[in-house]
């Protein structure tokens, strides 16, 4: 299969232009999901990213769904493929540009500027995600021209909510679990460690996220007739949250870390080795020391330690000067970040225990949940890894990092929990793209690289046998 790929990426290298060109097209189309005035630009996105895999040379089709449509295509493999399927995911819905007046160019006007590490695409979703699902795509269009096929059996989903809550994914993938049934799901919208050195991520944390308010008092009160003779909802609360931690900022919820294991002997040392720079990530917001679970590295805290975050509190009175008023209730928002084998519904149950046998008398707790995920890891002895780490070696001419990421991805639970497909993060961005932010870019070099990846990962299940 080696022999066969070496033409592949030829035919990458020399079509360059042509994909370079192709993404453009794509960034100029305004597929803002969370704005509904863009809801023909999301529509007009939906359409050309089908085309493109149709002119690819996969049977492709734009499906209608309660919110903005879903894209699905699909390859059948060699003649006498009886190897696994892979399932690619993707979105080709974007953020909004805003600020607009902090872009250094149209938004949805790309252009190829000079950086430091050569030539980058500057434009909404250049990275996040439409340079991502392009790079997959053009290694599909170069194997078909160049084989008249690919190596091995794929289903692309790409979503047009990503950006917007993929309000639209679970239902599309209950109702199609037959249609999208795949041995594991790539997925190219995470990094690199860095522009030279690529990465797998092996791992996302989970996510319970909720608003606790605290009711005490039918009205407002004034805090000199009433004060230290009626529970102080702000009281009650901030007494609650502070609660959370123990002395070495352990979460104190009971059975908390019951399911948490260690990250696997050889990823750990790999990441003791990375060379991770605490001085640089603190001191890039203005911080010096890092602080967190006592004992644990900056990158075990981020990575594969779950956390609790208040996210934001408010009561009372919040204006100008002085009032002198016991509120009647207080509020927080609060998040926890799971790891691998964490039962968010568990957490949340246990919260809800926790903060209602803190109450006193007279103060009721209202607990409305925002989001119950959990959280994702790659098994250490996945084939699927083993045959990313050898596709990301061939192209690079190194191994490949098997970092984590402290942030959480909905759909990869969903794709896994739904359609009983691993997952497989893959992605080719840089820490500095700007994703969500003006004048988001995407590296050529990190394009290039991420066709050619693609290309060979084909290669390397085209021969697996489950």
């Amino acid at each position: 299969m080696t022999d066969e790929l070496n033409p592949v990426l030829d035919h990458l290298r020399n079509d360059s232009a042509g994909a370079l060109d192709r993404l453009f097209d794509f960034l100029r189309i305004p597929s803002v999901s969370a704005d509904p005035a863009y809801k023909a630009g999301v529509a007009r996105a939906a359409d050309w990213v089908c085309d493109q895999l149709r002119s690819a040379g996969l049977n492709a089709a734009v499906r209608p769904t309660a919110g903005h449509p879903m894209v699905v295509a699909k390859h059948e493999g060699p003649p006498g493929y009886d190897g696994p399927r892979l399932l690619y995911y993707g979105h080709y819905d974007v953020q909004p540009a805003d600020p607009i007046d902090l872009w250094k160019s149209g938004a949805f006007e790309p252009v190829l500027i000079d950086g430091p590490r050569g030539k980058r695409i500057v434009a909404r979703g250049a990275c996040d995600d439409k340079g991502q699902v392009m790079s997959f795509i053009e290694a599909f269009r170069a194997w078909i021209k160049v084989h008249g096929t690919l190596p091995c059996a794929v289903t692309i989903l790409l979503e047009g909510e990503e950006e917007s809550g993929s309000e639209s994914l679970e239902p599309f993938l209950e109702a199609n679990k037959i249609d999208l049934k795949a041995d594991a799901c790539v997925v190219s919208d995470t990094g690199m460690w860095d522009i030279e050195t690529p990465a797998i991520t092996t791992n996302l944390r989970g996510l319970v996220y909720v608003e606790i308010t605290i009711h005490g008092p039918n009205k407002d009160l004034h805090s000199g007739l009433y004060g230290g003779a009626v529970p102080n909802p702000i009281n009650v609360l901030t007494s609650i949250l502070s609660s959370l931690h123990d002395e070495k900022r352990r979460i104190t919820l009971p059975g908390f870390y019951d399911d948490v294991k260690e990250v696997p002997t050889r990823i750990q040392e790999q990441r003791a080795n990375l060379g991770f720079d605490d001085a640089e990530f603190l001191g890039s917001v203005g911080l010096t020391n890092s602080y967190g679970e006592a004992d644990r590295s900056t990158v075990e805290r981020t990575w594969s330690r779950p956390t609790c975050d208040i996210n934001g509190i408010y009561g009372g009175y919040m204006g100008k000067g002085a009032k002198t008023v016991i509120a009647s209730h207080a509020t927080a928002k609060v998040s926890f970040r799971l790891v691998a084998d964490q039962d968010p519904h568990k957490i949340l149950k246990t919260l809800r225990a926790f903060v209602t046998a803190k109450l006193p008398k007279d103060c009721r707790a209202e607990i409305t949940e925002f989001g119950v995920n959990r959280a994702f890891q790659v098994p250490d002895g996945s084939a699927f890894l083993a045959a990313a780490e050898r596709a990301l070696g061939r192209v690079y001419g190194r191994n490949a990092v098997l970092i984590g990421s402290g942030g959480s991805i909905p759909a990869v639970g969903a794709i896994q929990r739904i359609l009983g497909a691993p997952a497989l993060l893959m992605g080719f961005g840089l820490d500095d793209d700007c994703v969500h932010s003006p004048n988001e870019k995407f590296e050529v070099g990190c394009f290039d690289g991420a066709k050619k990846s693609h290309a060979a990962l084909l290669a390397e299940v085209g021969r697996m046998r489950l």
